[in-house]
């Protein structure tokens, strides 16, 4: 069977792992840990990060390596447009995703979660108060001036979709809402992806990994 390795509650993980639901493949979970890795995990990930996947003989490593992967082992629902335009668009919704990660939910995360919980340090809060003021607001302004629907590109769920809104759970599980007044469309686009059934199988799966990390899923009611 089809192995997917990394913690569910990862935005990259998950991503895979939506796109795993979304199609209808048969994947199992191995929660890998980046801090304690498992003997086999440089063959696994070169880069140590997760998520990476075995299938057989073939091993990947790179959440759009993965969903690229699970899109021709099984065509539809496709998460790649065929039209060219609309696929580029996709993918640059996709490497938009990254930037989400790395400008604003890896250093809120790892000062709210990582730090405290598996490096036992200290919370620097000023390290959230300036990501809360300066860069996310770029970001979700952004999102909010890109929104025309229930999608971002097309009439049907993408990675575009798959990644964006990965980052805005994790976001949430923060305990930081997305504010209603200020970005009505893309917290009613969050909402509506959210209760997806691949993202809700998904949340459901990781529901146990994200009590035992003191996340809010308030958001989720």
């Amino acid at each position: 069977m089809l192995t997917i390795y990394g913690v569910p509650i990862s935005v990259h993980v998950r991503k895979a792992l939506v796109t795993a639901n979304l199609k209808g493949i048969e994947h199992k979970v191995d929660p890998v840990i980046p801090f304690n890795p498992p003997p086999n995990w440089n063959a696994l990930s070169p880069t140590g990060l997760i998520p990476a996947m075995q299938d057989g003989d073939i091993t990947l490593a790179e959440s759009t390596a993965i969903c690229f992967y699970l899109e021709r082992m099984k065509e539809a629902p496709a998460i790649l447009p065929a039209d060219t335009n609309a696929c580029s668009r996709v993918l640059f919704f996709d490497g938009y995703a990254g930037n989400v990660f790395r400008s604003v939910i890896h250093g809120l995360f790892f000062q709210k979660i990582i730090t405290p919980a598996i490096l036992k340090g200290t919370t620097d809060q000023s390290v959230i108060d300036k990501i809360l003021a300066t860069t996310q607001p770029k970001v979700f302004e952004y999102l909010e001036s890109q929104i025309g629907g229930d999608f971002l590109v097309g009439d049907s769920l993408t990675l575009a979709d798959i990644g964006i809104v990965s980052n805005l759970i994790n976001y949430q599980y923060l305990g930081f809402p997305i504010d209603k007044a200020k970005y009505p469309q893309l917290a009613k686009y969050t909402r509506g992806i959210v209760a997806l059934e691949p993202f809700q199988r998904a949340l459901s799966n990781e529901k146990l990994f994200a009590e035992q990390m003191g996340l809010e899923r308030g958001f989720l009611m």
